[in-house]
């Protein structure tokens, strides 16, 4: 019942070089800037006010197109993240279309329509054009959002909520977006449980009928098309979508400090064996502007890949992480840049001091001859594969005029690009990258790395967030009191669950519980033997059909595993693991097992006291338990997992909701957890069943 997990796999790409004499003393000089052929743009305006960008390209028999919403929404305030969950609910159907028939025609086209709050997209064959209008045309004028979409969509998001509690990139995120930009500006708006609860559907609708008007629309056209024919489409489908005022928000922007100060905002997470931190602060850098190209090549020299200084520092000098990069993001409504870097617990305070050092040298030490080539070459080989999307080059065409950018602004990049010196590098790091007018924010671990960081704080002291943004006092490790050890609360905890009587007259149990991930959901079902037999099953509902995701049986001598079809005999390894965890009363007896058992000290856990109690076994691996003070239970458990590296990460469950399970005799168990179920991703698990002692047939764990 304590491990049921899932896993994802990834893969990568190689290239080659020519081999040919060359006399490598002889430094190659840059050639000419490439010529960028972006395709001419056409443009005209409907009777209703939406612009419209035409640029051919006929390479392929396909068509793209894009529309843009130029608003700036009223603030969600205490409903915040019901702008993220638009991208669905304007496609829960419309007034002459259901949601199936909507998704029917879309994927009858094989063509692609996406939806956000600021825009809608589509793209598919040139002979599909018609239908991909009509659909688009349908969803911006009729779409119709129901209660039932409204709370599906908010129980998605909840859950998603749930992950991020202890997720340390969605934490850094969250924390990073709060302390750059404040809760009165759209970027620093965070959803939370509260938030998302008091969503409603009349917010929702209004939010679509009073913004998704044709008077703030830009709409981009790229593909196998020329403006005489598909003006007449473009009038035909979206003439009738009704102008309307539309409200301008203003917000508060940041101000760009012209004093020395810098921040530490913690996060702390449970049991993290490394750090995330981002060195992050808002910049006043907007689309199109002369700065723009120049401060590119700036943060491609600083950590725009892995010849960029705080790679070759960080990873390659000193080894303390993967990678170290950095971003400087231009924005109307307020830019940021950020310094990036996961490193152990240990080096957390020296990859910071790093950070802030390469940041500074960038305003003191001239970039090279070969790195600034090197940078533009990158930056060079983005903007030309970019350009092969069409999405790509409909974005330009929108923000030439959006920002109102110089018109050549796209067509001339490349040879801007080329242009930048390195005292432009210089010049543009004095201005952007701000080592001393930083927000240093870190998701870790508390014990081992929060004190180590106030050196890097105008003020000497840590400002701790929770995993929302929301500042708080965390709670400090208290004393143990006196005479009470380890042994003592491992007996507490048995005695709660119903005591070594109502343990040892278990014969069977059989668990069944109900979860979700992404919207899908799951069934868990666990069954074990007092004879070291078990059964774990993890099975989908995939539109009505069970698919089984995960099963594992173990007969008392040997297991099979099974993942989504892929079935494996156990290691010797894993079925030393699954003996324990099949053993009905291995609560029992935990020296069968090697497991030896510390009490470290006292913790707050959801409000409340318990003892932290570090546990080994006899192959060394190690747990963290958390027990209730006051009721005995076991109320969250941190595994320690190697990973392929060989770092550690930890795996966090926390139990909740005890129970006597019926017919039992006393027993209980939780009947509500939260288990891990692979990278950044959680299941709140349900139980909806338990049997005990009903005499589960051996042929079941076959």
């Amino acid at each position: 019942m304590k491990k049921i997990t899932l896993s994802i796999v990834t893969l990568a790409l190689a290239t080659a070089a020519w081999a040919q004499p060359l006399d490598r003393s002889i430094k190659p000089k840059p050639g000419p800037a490439p010529e960028i052929k972006l395709g001419k743009t056409e443009s005209f305006t409907l009777s209703n006010g939406m612009q419209v960008f035409v640029v051919e390209n006929h390479k392929l028999p396909t068509v793209a197109y894009n529309i843009e919403l130029d608003i700036k929404p009223a603030l969600a305030g205490d409903m915040a993240g019901y702008r993220e969950m638009m991208s669905e609910l304007l496609l829960s159907g419309t007034k002459t279309r259901t949601k199936d028939k909507l998704n029917g025609e879309i994927d009858q086209m094989g063509a692609n329509i996406n939806v956000s709050d600021e825009g809608i997209s589509g793209s598919g064959l040139k002979k599909y054009q018609e239908k991909i209008l009509d659909l688009m045309a349908d969803i911006v004028m009729n779409t119709t959002i129901t209660q039932e979409e409204l709370d599906k969509e908010k129980k998605k998001t909840l859950s998603g909520l749930e992950t991020e509690k202890n997720q340390p990139d969605a934490m850094v995120r969250n924390v990073s977006s709060v302390v750059n930009f404040g809760n009165n500006h759209p970027y620093g708006e965070i959803a939370t449980e509260e938030s998302v609860k008091k969503i409603t559907l009349d917010r929702c609708s209004n939010y679509y009928h009073t913004y998704f008007r044709p008077n703030v629309a830009y709409m981009a056209i790229v593909g196998d098309v020329t403006l005489a024919e598909v003006k007449p489409l473009i009038e035909k489908y979206f003439g009738k979508w009704q102008k309307h005022d539309v409200p301008s928000a203003s917000y508060t922007i940041p101000e760009v400090s012209g004093n020395k100060y810098t921040k530490v905002a913690f996060a702390p997470r449970t049991a993290a064996v490394q750090s995330v931190v981002s060195v992050t602060y808002p910049v006043d850098l907007k689309p199109g502007t002369p700065d723009v190209i120049k401060a590119r090549v700036a943060n491609t020299v600083l950590g725009g890949g892995s010849q960029g200084r705080l790679f070759l520092d960080l990873r390659e000098k000193h080894g303390w992480t993967y990678g170290a990069y950095s971003s400087l993001r231009d924005d109307e409504l307020g830019g940021t840049f950020s310094a990036t870097v996961k490193c152990r617990n240990v080096v957390s305070d020296s990859a910071v001091g790093a950070l802030l050092d390469e940041m500074r040298m960038m305003q003191t030490e001239k970039v090279n001859d070969t790195a600034l080539q090197n940078s533009i070459t990158y930056l060079s080989g983005s903007f030309a594969i970019g350009l092969e999307d069409p999405k790509r080059v409909a974005q330009n065409a929108i923000n030439i005029e959006r920002y109102h950018m110089p018109k050549d602004f796209y067509q001339n990049y490349l040879k801007n690009l080329s242009a930048v010196t390195a005292d432009d590098v210089m010049s543009m790091s004095i201005k952007y990258i701000r080592p001393d007018h930083a927000n240093i924010v870190v998701a870790g671990s508390k014990e081992e790395v929060a004190d180590k960081l106030s050196k890097f704080s105008h003020d000497g002291k840590i400002d701790y967030y929770d995993y929302t943004g929301k500042t708080y006092i965390p709670t400090e490790s208290t004393a143990v009191p006196a005479g009470m050890t380890a042994d003592q609360v491992y007996k507490n905890y048995v005695a709660a669950i119903g005591g070594e009587k109502a343990i040892s007259a278990l014969k069977d149990m059989k668990m069944t519980a109900q979860s979700e991930i992404k919207g899908i959901p799951l069934t868990l079902t666990v069954m074990k033997k007092n004879n070291g037999m078990m059964k774990e099953a993890v099975e989908a509902d995939m539109n009505g059909s069970k698919m089984t995701m995960q099963k594992k049986v173990y007969d008392g001598k040997k297991g099979l595993q099974e993942q989504q079809g892929q079935k494996k005999d156990l290691s010797a390894e894993e079925v030393d693991e699954v003996k324990q965890e099949a053993d009905l009363q291995s609560d029992l007896h935990p020296e069968k097992y090697g497991i030896k058992r510390t009490l470290k000290s006292m913790e707050s856990v959801n409000g409340a006291n318990a003892y932290v109690i570090e546990s080994i076994d006899a192959k060394s691996k190690k747990t963290t338990e958390y027990y209730d003070a006051k009721s005995g239970f076991l109320v969250k458990q941190i595994e320690y997992i190697k990973s392929e590296d060989g770092s550690m990460y930890p795996k966090t469950t926390e139990f909740s909701d005890y129970r006597e399970v019926p017919g039992s005799n006393g027993y209980k168990i939780s009947y509500s957890f939260i288990i891990p179920a692979g990278p950044g991703m959680n299941l709140n698990v349900k139980v909806q069943t338990v049997d005990v002692n009903k005499g589960i047939a051996d042929s079941e764990f076959n």
